[in-house]
């Protein structure tokens, strides 16, 4: 009986993780890592300037970081591209942040 959970186990893993790579185009441990990756961009957007978590959306990719919201300057534009820039793992950031004056 162990056995067949066992294998029955095995089995679900297997069809979740090849689920994942269906629905997404990435392995499970791409997700992950992109995931993680989301993750520590955003804690370091947040631990600066804690409005960021609310006005800055994170999203990952292969490690290229795309950034979206938006923000009060030009500065705070280029400070948060050069914040994503310096997470471990990052490949590219694209900031598609938008100024507050430039958006409406």
């Amino acid at each position: 009986m162990r056995h067949h959970a066992w294998i029955l186990g095995l089995c679900s893993g297997l069809l979740m993780t090849s689920g994942c790579h269906m629905l997404t185009g990435k392995t499970a441990g791409q997700a992950v890592d992109d995931a993680a990756l989301m993750a520590a961009v955003k804690a370091r957007l947040v631990s600066e300037q804690p409005e960021n978590a609310i006005r800055v959306d994170v999203d990952t990719n292969q490690g290229v970081v795309y950034l979206t919201g938006t923000v009060r300057s030009d500065e705070e534009r280029r400070r948060a591209e050069q914040l994503a820039s310096a997470v471990d793992g990052v490949r590219r950031v694209e900031n598609r942040l938008m100024v507050e004056d430039d958006a409406s």
